[in-house]
């Protein structure tokens, strides 16, 4: 039976923690100004006379916020999976197979949570 551990040593898992929590600290606070921001719109046209023009250009930017702010939170659970992965001494392994993630995809998407053929073989399947 193959050793499906990755090589990874604990200068690199303690980088990635790191790197991870900073990661974690910048989402958490872009999602939380993009929620103000969101709700700051939301009052404004509530208490404004305005254009239909008005609405869907705020329509319009609302919807971009809330996909970025969806993706964030994505992101942001990738994130708090990967941490518990270090925690658990499985963090290099994918979540699909068991298999090892290559080191270089952990640097460059420290989140990463599966092998890459995984991650496009579940986007392709409509499941993210």
């Amino acid at each position: 039976m193959a050793d499906k551990t990755p090589n990874l040593d604990r200068a690199f898992i303690e980088k990635q923690r790191q790197q991870l929590t900073r990661l974690r600290e910048q989402l958490l606070r872009a999602t939380q100004a993009g929620e103000k921001e969101e709700a700051d719109i939301r009052s404004q046209s509530l208490g404004e006379a305005h254009e239909s023009e008005d609405d869907a250009q705020r329509l319009a930017l609302l919807e971009t916020d809330g996909n970025a702010v969806e993706r964030s939170v994505e992101r942001l659970a990738r994130i708090e999976r990967a941490l518990r992965k270090i925690e658990d001494g499985t963090y290099g392994i994918s979540d699909a197979s068991g298999e090892p993630i290559p080191r270089e995809r952990l640097e460059a998407m420290p989140e990463a949570i599966y092998t890459l053929a995984e991650l496009k073989a579940r986007e392709s399947s409509g499941g993210r």
